[in-house]
Formats: C-alpha cells, sequence, structure tokens
C-alpha cells in the first residue's frame, strides 16, 4: 500500500503544508537569540575593557595585574598579590573596586590579629541582655588582606571558610557574605623576620597569584609625572564605577559557559599529570589545581572574545594559576631552581593538541 505521505521523487516522507515555515522559524529565531547573546557578551566585555581602562588612571605599568584581578573576579576566585612594598598592590585593589562600583575594606593582618577581628564576634548587649554578632571586615564584596603572611595560621584559617564557601558560621549560625566576593591578599616576598608562611591549604584557595615587580623606565616616569601633576592616590579622583553587579554577573555566567573541547581537557590533565612527575617537584598540582586552570583560562578566553577555550589559553594562565601550588624538592630549591622555570619546562615539554 502507497503511503499518502511520501513524495514518489524523492522517496522521502512529503512534508504537510507549511511544515518548511514551521522548521525555517525555529532557525531563524535561533541566530536571532545566538546575535542577541554576541551581542550582549561584546557589550560585557567593553564594559570590562573600561574597568581596565580606568584602574590605569591611577595603576601605571600593572597591566598583568589589572587583568589577573578581573579573570579572578569573572571565575569568582581570590588573587594573592606579591611584591616588593611601593609597587601599587594597595592602590590597585581600591582602584579596581571603585572602578566596579564594589564596597571593600582593609584588614592589616598583624601578629597579635584574632580571627573574630576579621569574621565577626558575638558582642554583649547590656540594654537587651543580649549576645549579638557584630560583623568583620570579611562581609563586603573585596576584602583587602593587607600583609597577610604576617599573621598567625590560626587568624589566616579565619578566610578558608569565608574563600571557599562564601559564608561564615559563628556560634552554630552561617551567615552568607555579599556576591560577588573576593579576597585580594599582599604579602612581601623579601622580608621573612615575623612572618608565617601560608601553609598549601590557605594557599590552595587563591586562584591566582600575582606578581607584581617594579615598572619600567617609561612607566616609572608616567607615575611621576602623574604626581608631580597632583595626582593623589588616597582620594582616586577621576575614577568612576563603570559597571554594576547585574553586568557582573552576566559576564561571571558567560565565562563560566565558554565551550572547551575534549582535547584541550586532555592537555590540561597532561600538563597536571607533568608536575607531579617532574624531578624536581615534591609535590606536584591537585585536581582541584587543573579545575582552577581550568577556570582561570575559560575567564580568560571570553576576556579575549574567544568562543572556546584554546591551548594558548591554558598556557597564558598556567603559571599564575599553579606557581604557589607546587613544592619543590630541598636539592632543587638549594641548586636554585624556581616554580616558574619548572612550569615553564613542563610547558615546553608536554605536546600541545593540534
Amino acid at each position: 500500500m502507497t503511503d499518502p505521505t511520501a513524495d514518489p521523487t524523492s522517496g522521502s516522507p512529503r512534508e504537510e503544508p507549511g511544515a518548511e515555515a514551521a522548521q525555517i522559524a525555529p532557525d531563524l529565531s535561533t541566530r536571532s537569540a545566538d546575535r542577541e547573546a554576541d551581542a550582549d557578551d561584546a557589550s560585557l566585555r567593553e564594559a570590562l575593557h573600561n574597568v581596565r581602562l580606568q584602574i590605569g588612571r591611577a595603576v601605571i605599568g600593572q597591566d598583568g595585574a589589572i587583568s589577573g584581578l578581573l579573570i579572578a573576579l569573572l571565575a569568582d576566585g581570590h588573587v594573592l598579590l606579591e611584591g616588593v612594598p611601593g609597587v601599587a598592590k594597595t592602590l590597585l585593589v581600591r582602584a579596581f573596586s571603585r572602578a566596579l562600583g564594589l564596597s571593600t575594606k582593609r584588614v592589616q593582618f598583624t601578629p597579635d590579629l584574632m580571627p573574630g577581628d576579621v569574621s565577626g564576634s558575638l558582642i554583649y548587649d547590656a540594654r537587651t541582655a543580649e549576645f549579638e554578632f557584630r560583623e568583620g571586615p570579611i562581609f563586603t564584596n573585596i576584602v583587602l588582606a593587607d600583609e597577610i603572611n604576617r599573621t598567625p595560621p590560626k587568624t589566616q584559617a579565619a578566610l578558608l571558610e569565608a574563600m571557599q564557601e562564601h559564608q561564615v558560621t559563628a556560634d552554630g549560625v552561617t551567615r552568607a557574605l555579599p556576591d560577588p566576593f573576593l579576597v585580594a591578599a599582599t604579602q612581601n616576598p623579601i622580608e621573612h623576620e615575623g612572618t608565617y608562611p601560608l601553609p598549601e591549604a590557605q594557599l590552595d584557595r587563591f586562584l591566582l597569584k600575582l606578581i607584581m615587580t617594579v615598572p619600567d623606565r617609561d612607566a616609572e616616569l608616567r607615575v611621576l609625572r602623574q604626581h608631580a601633576d597632583g595626582f593623589d592616590p588616597h582620594a582616586l579622583a577621576g575614577i568612576g564605577a563603570v559597571v554594576d553587579a547585574q553586568q557582573l554577573r552576566a559576564a561571571r555566567r558567560a565565562a563560566a559557559s565558554t565551550a572547551v573541547t575534549d582535547e584541550v581537557l586532555g592537555y590540561l590533565v597532561d600538563l597536571a599529570r607533568a608536575t607531579r612527575h617532574s624531578p624536581s617537584v615534591q609535590l606536584g598540582v591537585s585536581p582541584r589545581a587543573a579545575t582552577a586552570l581550568l577556570a582561570a583560562a575559560k575567564a580568560w578566553a571570553w576576556l579575549s572574545g574567544y568562543p572556546a577555550v584554546t591551548p594558548d589559553h591554558i598556557q597564558t594562565m598556567l603559571v599564575p594559576t599553579w606557581r604557589h601550588r607546587i613544592r619543590l624538592r630541598p636539592d632543587a630549591l638549594l641548586e636554585g631552581v624556581s616554580v616558574d622555570a619548572v612550569l615553564t619546562s613542563v610547558l615546553q615539554q608536554t605536546r600541545v593538541p593540534i
């Protein structure tokens, strides 16, 4: 029996009238939605580019650190800033929060700082005869943990739950932290007297470790010209908010949805395993470090306008994401081997997918 819906010229079922138009309409709407999404992404990237320009008015010669802070914010991570005094670590964080329109608080870490001084504590109210929780400085969008390695591990650990879970628990009550939430901690690489090295568990909570070096001659000349013209680093005049919280959340969602192929994921795993077999390494990176690199690479790919993560994005973000997660062997340290050199060698020796 002949199928009444079959087309005798093609051997395929005959489409009902209007079926072709019905198929075209969803395609058109899908393409339209894709164009709108691309336009939204471009608008968000432009807004974050303006953030970089705003920060660049106050912080000169630290473009890499500015990009690193933006990547950490997009990847919902935290940043450890290392540099000698006077390279604008504190100024960078203040300008960053101001350009984003986010609240910020500074905590000066000292040997006598207590955990409650960071997270908050219960205070007895004589008027009500009850204990009331008084929020610590950690209840803000961006926390500047200045000289974090000058406080004992007990106080450093007060940041662990906040950095990992974005919450603080006191007296059995859990309190959520603002969204977005980022910890930008600073430390001095040359002054070791009276410091407490951060334990591995604490270091692992930082998405990136950024090294802020002394700017080159041209940049330093621009800094001096800026101050000669009356620049006040405390006032930060001329830096205003160019994005809002809704745009930041949209940008984070867009960055998180950046595509990544199995080949690139395999490349990332090969790099992680290579650190564990390096003759100079005592403790290689963990699977959590691999997921951190993936998040950072996706944020960098999206910020650069790429639809998917490429090996180049993995290579660019590998050193700042892993340099604080590797422990070298004592004999390698005695020979003057650096973590950055080991990671560079790992990149050179690992096959890159085509």
